[in-house]
C-alpha cells in the first residue's frame, strides 16, 4: 500500500469524492439523548472537510482505541505514517477516505463534542490507494465483481459515554444516506473482537452468528492469518460488543470466519452490509429520540 502523510495530503473542504456523481448536501442537525446526557442535546452530523475536523477524529480514535483496549497503535497493514503526532490514531488509508463526525451542539451548560467518527473509502479511494484496508487480512478475491459498487466502512469508534444513546442509530442513517446519495449498495468492513481472554469469547460469538447471520454461500472472506477457532472454546454465552450489535441490526452479514490481527490484540470479522436489506428507519428518515 502506498504510504502517505494523512494529515497533509487530506483534501481540504469536501465532503465526499469529486469523482462521484452527486455532492452529499450539508446534513441536518439531528435530535439525539444520550443516557448521561442533558435532555434534549443535539447531535450535528458533518464530514471532515479540513485538517482539524481530520485530526479531531484520529484523537478520538486513538483514545476510544487505547481506552477500551489498553494497545499500542501499530495494525496490520496500516503502520502509523512517520511524524505522527502523540495522541493521534493515523495511518496510510485516512487521506483517500471521507470521514463522518458525529458532534453535540453546544448547550448553556456542556461544550460541543465529538462523540463518533467513522471512515469511508469509496471505491475511487480504494483505486488511489492500492486496494481495501481489509486486504490486509483477508483474500477478497470472491468479492471481485461486486467491487465497484462497495464502499469500505472502517474506524467506527463511539465515546463509551455515548454509547446506548441514539448515536448508533444516527451514524447508521447517515452511512446509509451518503451511501444511497452515490449508487453505492453495498458496504464492507471488519468488526474488532478483543482478545483478553485467549480468544474464546470471539471463538464462541463466531460460532452463533455463523448459524443465524450468515451471507451466501457466493460471497466469502478468507482469513489470510485465521483465528484458531477449532482450538479455542467455543459455546459460551458471548455478545456481541456494541457496534457488532449495530451493525446487525442494519442487517450485515458474515462473510466468514474471523482473522487474527495480533498487532491490533484482536479478531477481526468480516461483515457485508446491503442497503436492499436495510430496515427502512436507516433509509427513510434520521432517527430521533
Amino acid at each position: 500500500m502506498p504510504g502517505m502523510n494523512s494529515l497533509q495530503s487530506a483534501a481540504p473542504n469536501r465532503a465526499i469524492d469529486p469523482r462521484l456523481r452527486r455532492p452529499l448536501p450539508a446534513p441536518p442537525a439531528w435530535a439525539a439523548v444520550a443516557a448521561n446526557a442533558e435532555p434534549r442535546l443535539r447531535l450535528q452530523v458533518t464530514w471532515a472537510r479540513h485538517d482539524d475536523d481530520l485530526r479531531q477524529a484520529q484523537r478520538l480514535r486513538h483514545r476510544v482505541f487505547t481506552d477500551t483496549r489498553g494497545a499500542a497503535l501499530p495494525g496490520l497493514g496500516s503502520a502509523p505514517s512517520a511524524g505522527t503526532p502523540p495522541g493521534l490514531d493515523v495511518d496510510a488509508f485516512d487521506g483517500h477516505c471521507e470521514h463522518l463526525l458525529l458532534r453535540t451542539l453546544a448547550s448553556d451548560t456542556l461544550p460541543a463534542r465529538l462523540v463518533a467518527t467513522c471512515r469511508v473509502l469509496t471505491p475511487a479511494g480504494a483505486r488511489r490507494a492500492g486496494g481495501l484496508h481489509g486486504e490486509a487480512l483477508f483474500d477478497l478475491s470472491r468479492l471481485a465483481a461486486l467491487r465497484p459498487r462497495i464502499v469500505e466502512l472502517g474506524r467506527c469508534w463511539v465515546d463509551p459515554a455515548w454509547r446506548g444513546s441514539a448515536v448508533m442509530p444516527a451514524l447508521g442513517s447517515a452511512l446509509a444516506d451518503f451511501m444511497l446519495r452515490n449508487d453505492l449498495d453495498i458496504g464492507f468492513g471488519c468488526a474488532s473482537l478483543p482478545l483478553h481472554d485467549g480468544g474464546q469469547h470471539a471463538a464462541s460469538l463466531w460460532r452463533r452468528l455463523q448459524r443465524s447471520h450468515a451471507a451466501s454461500d457466493q460471497l466469502a472472506a478468507i482469513p489470510l492469518l485465521p483465528l484458531p477457532i477449532n482450538a479455542l472454546r467455543d459455546d459460551l454465552q458471548a455478545a456481541p460488543p456494541a457496534l457488532l450489535q449495530g451493525l446487525l441490526q442494519c442487517g450485515a452479514k458474515l462473510l466468514g470466519a474471523p482473522a487474527w490481527d495480533p498487532d491490533f490484540g484482536s479478531a477481526e470479522l468480516p461483515m457485508i452490509l446491503q442497503l436492499a436489506y436495510l430496515p427502512a428507519a436507516f433509509r427513510l428518515r434520521p432517527p430521533m429520540c
